[in-house]
């Protein structure tokens, strides 16, 4: 296991720059993830650890050591993929042990780590199958395991369930982190979904254009995210969004007064942010027309219209009205979000 540092990283492609000089620290046996938009970065990132990718500028130090130069095989890392690139024509266990095998380990120690790993997975009794005899999940539990035996000093992970149906990505998603509790090996996990990032990371980092939006705990990023980008992607359904101006009265977006705490920004122009679930029904709130209902069985998630707004409601009631029905609502003071109306950092 090791400490992962990288210092002003940065990654171009002859005069376009991908990677905007990314400064971010990684404990020893800590979980994160890396997670974006497409486009943002995070695989180029990973690869640039990897070695898979030469850096423009910056370091790159594993286990205090900096690895700029370095080799992939001589970074002590270990990498799974999104396609888990297993040879067809091997057994399980044999794809598990090439890499050993490769580097002259001992036959009694392959053999050792093999069996360690398979029983970790639940591929025991799997060993003498070959790839096309296994499931999705089954490949990927492999591809999981040809890295452990390695037990390098730091896992990386390259969007390893996007293969994946939705059901088994929730499964593997629980063994991998599962694994990571086992094992406590430094971890960095790429992905597009801020759902598998909100339940697998111990710190997570948003990255947008080659550039860190913000680092820190899921429910820091969740509960007080640093700007309107980071508000909008972390959460599912996405956080809504009212533009308009703080009066001495609330928030005025058009058609509508919203309430709001107390506050000294009178008459900013700002973006007033608010999740699906910090509303409530209320009699006495502010009405909201209904423009779709969807019975979720445990919830029900409303798109409503407030003024001239379209928004999204999440409510543990069984909401059964029809279209263009009003509703009131009430948001919760507690959890408004205001966003500046230039650049969309937090006010």
């Amino acid at each position: 296991m090791a400490e992962v540092t990288l210092s002003r990283v940065r990654k171009s492609y002859g005069a376009v720059d991908i990677i905007h000089g990314v400064d971010l620290g990684i404990s020893d046996g800590e979980f994160v993830v890396l997670v974006g938009p497409s486009g943002c970065g995070k695989s180029t990132l990973l690869r640039m650890i990897a070695g898979l990718e030469t850096i423009t500028g910056g370091e790159i130090r594993i286990g205090g050591r900096v690895v700029n130069d370095l080799d992939p095989k001589d970074r002590d890392i270990a990498m799974v993929f999104q396609n888990y690139a297993l040879y067809p024509h091997m057994t399980v266990a044999i794809n598990m042990a090439f890499s050993l095998e490769h580097r002259g380990t001992s036959k009694a120690e392959i053999a050792e780590r093999v069996k360690w790993a398979a029983a970790i997975l639940g591929l025991s009794d799997l060993l003498d199958r070959y790839p096309r005899q296994l499931s999705g999940g089954q490949r990927q539990r492999v591809a999981m395991g040809r890295a452990i035996v390695r037990n390098p000093q730091v896992f990386l992970f390259d969007e390893p369930l996007s293969n994946l149906d939705a059901k088994l990505r929730v499964v593997m998603r629980g063994e991998i982190k599962s694994l990571h509790q086992k094992l406590k090996t430094t971890t960095i996990y790429v992905t597009h979904d801020q759902v598998e990032a909100m339940t697998m990371a111990d710190k997570i980092v948003v990255l947008n254009g080659g550039r860190v939006e913000q680092i820190g705990a899921p429910l820091d990023l969740y509960d007080r995210p640093a700007n309107q980008f980071v508000a909008g992607f972390i959460g599912s359904p996405a956080m809504n969004f009212l533009t308009g101006t703080i009066t001495s009265d609330g928030f005025a977006a058009p058609g509508i007064l919203l309430p709001l705490p107390a506050h000294e920004l009178k008459g900013r122009k700002a973006v007033y942010g608010i999740r699906p679930e910090h509303f409530t029904l209320d009699d006495n709130g502010v009405p909201a027309e209904i423009v779709l209902v969807e019975p979720m069985g445990s919830e029900t998630q409303v798109t409503m219209k407030l003024g001239e707004s379209q928004v999204t409601g999440v409510f543990r009631e069984r909401v059964s009205l029809p279209p263009e029905a009003t509703i009131r609502v009430r948001p919760d003071l507690a959890n408004i979000h205001l966003f500046a109306a230039d650049g969309g950092q937090r006010l």
